[in-house]
């Protein structure tokens, strides 16, 4: 767990950087991620409210000296480098960060020159995905959405898989499909078989869905044949991000028996552009729901291992009024991260800076709460109807989706962005 002095934990702390109120990005916050501009590349950056600050700038004014980090990460092109450096590196790059723009010191507010090379609003920078993904591992974490899923497809009594209450349940899914926020995502072509008694036909999917996700980054794990104890699972994740996890939900009842979910799931995966670290988090730790039957000893952990992170899903229509489909919460997640890594490498399976591990769909006990078009129109049984009067049940083409997270108490507010993509037509 994170050190209880951690400035995270102070909620009286604030910058000289304007940031508007409820703004997800507080000082607290200090996520981290990778922004070019028309005046430099691809490099790391953390946000202050609207405002993106370029590390690179910062390290060439000597001002992220004796950190135990090498400053020439921070001008590589994506965060993997920097990562490297552990829980405790970023843990203390993040103190020096508060340090340097907490509103009672104005050392670096007085060096112009640098604040000018250093500070950007976010409007003028482009965002790029955090990481270069190695591996991508998609769980299958949330028990009422494993509940909905198996009801609709093998009925009530048979809606978990024996193995469900047992492990947290997952599958390696396609790295190289990963994008950032504001990537748009083509309509898959595949094979699909609408009518069980004719053969199979070729053409654009036509039950394209979200999938309500967040996930959490890894930071560099153990060599190949040794496992991440639960209680320690923690100290290797680095931070997380909001997650799409687009699915075709006609190709991939057609196709994922016996091995399981392929192109029905590796088309496209959208990723928040901002990673929020554990410290972050912590303040807003909680517990997550009872496990019974009590999981074999390697699953056990003390302690909470869950967070309060509150989760909506928007759908914009092209030219449309954008309608809020979905509310729920990440702490309804049945198997925490901490299990879900100490589970993926008990095997002795390595993991490494950058890796993706995202939770699978979270969906609440409501309706409302449900993180799929799948189980919010029941497959197609029960139509959403939007702000403007027309109806969904699956994606239509210029359809836009925004995930948005964040969490919220005692007058502190960590959150993440957002994560929007829209669907162009199947070529």
């Amino acid at each position: 767990m994170s050190d209880p002095s951690n400035s995270s934990n102070d909620q009286t702390l604030r910058s000289w950087i304007t940031t508007p109120t409820n703004s997800d990005f507080p000082i607290q916050n200090i996520p981290f991620g990778i922004c070019s501009s028309d005046g430099h590349p691809p490099r790391p950056c953390t946000r202050i409210g609207d405002s993106v600050i370029d590390l690179f700038a910062l390290a060439k004014a000597d001002l992220l000296n004796d950190l135990g980090i090498d400053t020439e990460v921070f001008g590589a092109s994506t965060l993997n480098p920097l990562m490297r450096s552990g829980r405790s590196g970023i843990r203390q790059l993040r103190q020096r960060l508060m340090e340097l723009f907490r509103s009672d010191n104005g050392f670096l507010k007085e060096r112009t020159v640098t604040v000018q090379e250093a500070i950007h609003p976010v409007s003028q920078v482009t965002m790029h995905l955090p990481v270069d993904v190695g591996d991508y591992t998609d769980f299958y974490s949330s028990r009422e959405h494993a509940v909905n899923v198996g009801t609709m497809f093998r009925g009530a009594e048979n809606a978990l898989m024996p193995n469900w209450l047992h492990l947290p349940v997952g599958y390696h899914g396609r790295a190289s499909s990963i994008v950032v926020s504001g990537t748009d995502i083509q309509r898959p072509m595949g094979q699909m078989r609408p009518n069980p008694e004719e053969p199979p036909v070729f053409g654009p999917s036509k039950q394209l869905d979200i999938e309500l996700e967040t996930a959490f980054i890894t930071f560099e794990g153990r060599p190949l044949g040794e496992r991440i104890e639960a209680d320690e699972a923690e100290e290797f994740i680095f931070g997380m991000v909001l997650f799409n996890d687009w699915s075709a939900r006609d190709i991939q009842s057609w196709e994922y028996v016996p091995l399981g979910p392929f192109l029905g799931k590796n088309f496209g995966s959208s990723m928040s552009p901002w990673i929020v670290t554990m410290d972050a988090l912590e303040p807003f730790r909680t517990a997550g729901p009872k496990q019974d039957p009590t999981p074999l000893p390697y699953l056990r952990t003390s302690g909470e291992h869950s967070f309060d992170i509150a989760l909506e899903a928007s759908l914009v229509p092209k030219n449309g009024e954008e309608t809020v489909i979905c509310r729920t919460n990440f702490k309804n997640l049945y198997w925490s991260m901490a299990q879900q890594l100490a589970h993926h490498t008990v095997n002795g399976c390595n993991v490494r800076a950058g890796d993706v591990m995202a939770s699978g769909t979270i969906s609440g006990s409501t309706p409302e709460s449900f993180g799929s078009l799948l189980e919010i129109t029941w497959r197609g049984s029960k139509p959403l109807t939007l702000k403007d009067g027309s109806e969904r049940k699956f994606l239509e083409d210029g359809d836009t989706v925004v995930i948005r997270g964040h969490c919220e108490r005692d007058g502190l507010r960590i959150g993440f962005g957002e994560v929007r993509g829209e669907i162009l037509p199947a070529r």
